[in-house]
C-alpha cells in the first residue's frame, strides 16, 4: 500500500509579531491559527509540536489496535497521550502515556505489545532523532 498526505502552512510577517495558518488535506485542519503565542504562549491555534503528539498518538494506538487483533484480543478502549517536549529549540522526547482495557490479556502480554507497537509504528519510525517513551496501564 502506497499513498501520500498533505498538509499546507502559510505565514506572514516575523517570527514573533507574524501568524499563519495550517490546513490539512482532509479539511480537519482548514486555515487553523498558527502564531508565536499558539507555540510559545497559550495562544488559540495549534503548532508543531501538537501536530506531532496527535499524528504519534494516533498512529501508535491504531498500531497498538492492530498488533492486539493479530493476537486474538479486541480492545475495549485505547487511549493515548503524547507529551512532546520542546527544549532550547530541539524536540528532545516524546512520551507516551497508554491506559487500555483489553479484556484477557496478560500483563505481559500486554506490555510486549504495547513496546511492540511504540517500535514499528511508521510515526515512531520517523521519529526516531527524539526519545520516545511509553508507560502503559492496562484497566
Amino acid at each position: 500500500m502506497k499513498f501520500t498526505r498533505t498538509a499546507n502552512a502559510n505565514w506572514k510577517g516575523t517570527g514573533m509579531e507574524g501568524a499563519g495558518t495550517i490546513s490539512t488535506q482532509s479539511t480537519t485542519l482548514n486555515k487553523a491559527q498558527l502564531s508565536f503565542k499558539t507555540r510559545f504562549a497559550d495562544g488559540v491555534g495549534t503548532n508543531p509540536e501538537e501536530l506531532i503528539a496527535a499524528a504519534h498518538s494516533g498512529c501508535f494506538t491504531m498500531q497498538l489496535s492492530f498488533l492486539l487483533s493479530e493476537l486474538g484480543f479486541t480492545p475495549e478502549d485505547l487511549n493515548t497521550e503524547a507529551q512532546v517536549t520542546f527544549e532550547d529549540g530541539t524536540i528532545t522526547k516524546i512520551h507516551l502515556k497508554l491506559e487500555a482495557s483489553v479484556p484477557g490479556i496478560s500483563e505481559q502480554d500486554f506490555q510486549d505489545t504495547a513496546a511492540k507497537a511504540k517500535e514499528i509504528c511508521p510515526v515512531s519510525k520517523l521519529l526516531k532523532a527524539a526519545e520516545i517513551t511509553l508507560s502503559a496501564t492496562l484497566v
